[in-house]
């Protein structure tokens, strides 16, 4: 299954994981969280943006093999997920 996105082509039937994070900046250090931790700590830390990861590396494997999607709003994001989701119905 090929997924075109804006980042190009990505071979959904490669992937090992898939999910949705957000990225903050942490008093200058840039970290990527889940949409949960973002929930209890929105107030501690600054949204730089909303990602979709599609992680293709193969257990074991340390050379990480990943498209990483970004968006500006929360909104945009869940459209995308919306989106892929449609190629695992």
């Amino acid at each position: 299954m090929i997924y075109n996105s804006k980042e190009g082509t990505i071979d959904l039937s490669k992937l090992t994981r898939l999910y949705p994070a957000v990225v903050v900046d942490m008093q200058g250090e840039r970290a990527e969280m889940s949409l949960e931790w973002m929930d209890l700590y929105a107030d501690k830390v600054e949204l730089v943006h909303y990602v979709l990861v599609f992680d293709s590396t193969p257990a074991g494997e340390e050379h990480r093999i990943r498209t990483v999607l970004t968006f500006d709003t929360k909104d945009a994001l869940i459209e995308e997920m919306n989106e892929v989701a449609k190629y695992f119905d």
